[in-house]
């Protein structure tokens, strides 16, 4: 006979099911915190820093004018 219900899942199929939710949830949360930290990274403030720069230009242009 073949019974209802299979066995309770041994250490591999485990192992399987943990490294498959740590592939679909940890994942995309991982890369994504990596993305965020990449985007909010020296890039913003070397970018304020051009802006600053960029101002000030103007400022002296007004001021020669």
């Amino acid at each position: 006979m073949v019974p209802l219900f299979p066995g309770v899942p041994g250490g591999p199929e485990l192992l399987v099911i943990l490294l498959l939710m740590i592939a679909l949830f940890g994942l995309p949360v991982v890369l994504a915190l990596l993305g965020w930290r990449y985007l909010r990274g020296d890039d913003v403030e070397d970018l304020e820093a051009r802006v600053s720069e960029l101002e000030a230009a103007l400022e002296e242009d007004d001021e020669k004018e």
